[in-house]
């Protein structure tokens, strides 16, 4: 590879001048993810998943992808980095990028109350005691913000999240988080969606909050709400306006919300962990996804390949330039993977890991890990990029819920060895 070339890559990438021989001296090295192999490795095959797929990017470079087995067990397409793939949650940094990006647009303001969009938000209730009753309530004493909206904080609730009274008023008004399978089973029976983004917002806005605006960290519906303000404002469709400003110029031609018929032989099959074992909740031949879904999920809705959501990474690493395009504003990237938290809000304690900051639909790393920007789903994928380093890693499985074995946290340690491996040896 040309110096030249990876350095204005690298500095595009945010990548500081002590580190950059290091990485560039990287680019040479034929294999730079041999503990992840090992994890994708000892992962696939009888007793375990049909197959998986690891990535890890460095900045100016190929990506290097880990394909291991095939898309089920079923079926004897082998896995790749084109196949499709639930990504669930890794939904939200993609609508809460693009909702950066109409902020750096002018055409919304990140402390723009949300009712000036969505006038039935301007009187919100908030249950006096968390997941409690549904009729004790006092009157939210501040506006619901965009901000508060794409970090979690606007004290909507989310009815996988909540318990009790409130959990089964937002399941009995189709207050649902996504699909999962045409089968009705336990605990991932999310209930039956209220048809129509703005069915959705309409109904939502009467459902009491379970928090303050802005006083707590509580996952919530708040991304899927950004669908319908993107809507509002942009006056297109939530899933048109992410076609047309993201995933066209991107070429991001996997991801969508429907799987097309000519694209179904690319599906994988989800499963559902019983008693360690997998079994099949939704084949990619039969999958719900085949079909039109009630509304575009903008926090759990869409299929993606690793292929496709790596260039999102990429897109994001590098300021919002793709293939030399400026496909986002740098503004709307480097404020969307900050730490947006209002102010006062407690660092939250997200599946274990320290106390992190939270930007535009994902976590953000401090500390030791600042600069780094990411979220997983709930099939067992996730995804993070480096804003400082420049470097962006996935893995991709099928498997609710995603804690039920110890693949991500393998995968999170043998990730870390890799890149440690990688500077120690540059």
């Amino acid at each position: 590879m040309d110096r030249r070339l990876f350095l204005r890559m690298a500095a595009s990438a945010g990548i500081g001048a002590a580190l950059l021989p290091r990485l560039a001296l990287a680019a040479a090295q034929p294999d730079r993810m041999a503990h992840v192999e090992a994890v994708v490795a000892r992962w696939v095959g009888t007793g375990h998943f049909p197959g998986l797929v690891a990535s890890l990017g460095l900045p100016g470079q190929p990506t290097q992808f880990v394909a291991r087995g095939m898309q089920a067990f079923t079926d004897g397409t082998p896995m790749s980095a084109d196949s499709l793939f639930r990504i669930y949650s890794m939904t939200k940094p993609i609508t809460g990028i693009m909702a950066m990006q109409l902020i750096a647009e002018g055409r919304l303001g990140l402390d723009q109350p949300l009712a000036e969009i969505l006038p039935e938000y301007a009187q919100m209730q908030v249950q006096n005691q968390y997941d409690g009753s549904i009729t004790a309530l006092h009157p939210a004493p501040r506006a619901i913000t965009i901000r508060q909206l794409l970090t979690h904080t606007s004290g909507l609730g989310y009815s996988i999240v909540q318990k009790g009274p409130i959990a089964a008023l937002m399941r009995r008004q189709g207050l649902v988080p996504g699909q999962v399978t045409r089968i009705s089973l336990p605990g991932l029976d999310w209930g039956t969606p209220v048809p129509g983004l703005e069915a959705f917002a309409q109904r939502l806005a009467k459902v009491p909050l379970v928090a303050d605006p802005g006083t707590a960290w509580h996952y919530s519906m708040g991304l899927d709400l950004m669908g319908r303000v993107i809507e509002v404002v942009t006056g297109q469709r939530f899933d048109a306006f992410l076609r047309e400003r993201l995933f066209a110029p991107a070429g991001m031609a996997s991801t969508s919300f429907q799987v097309s018929p000519r694209d179904a032989h690319r599906l994988t099959t989800n499963y559902g962990v019983v008693a360690g074992h997998l079994v099949p909740i939704d084949p990619g031949e039969t999958s719900v996804f085949l079909s039109a879904p009630a509304f575009p999920f903008g926090g759990s809705g869409l299929v993606s390949s690793p292929r496709d959501y790596d260039r999102f990474l990429r897109l994001l690493a590098q300021g919002g330039m793709l293939d030399g395009r400026r496909i986002l504003s740098e503004q709307a990237v480097r404020v969307g993977t900050s730490n947006l938290l209002p102010p006062g809000v407690p660092l939250p304690v997200i599946d274990g890991a320290p106390r992190s900051g939270f930007g535009a639909g994902g976590r953000v790393g401090l500390g030791a890990e600042a600069g780094i920007f990411g979220w997983s789903g709930a099939a067992g994928t996730v995804a993070m990029v480096d804003m400082v380093h420049g470097y962006r890693s996935q893995l991709f499985a099928q498997f609710m819920p995603p804690n039920a074995l110890g693949l991500l946290p393998e995968f999170q340690r043998a990730l870390k060895a890799d890149i440690m491996a990688i500077l120690e040896t540059s």
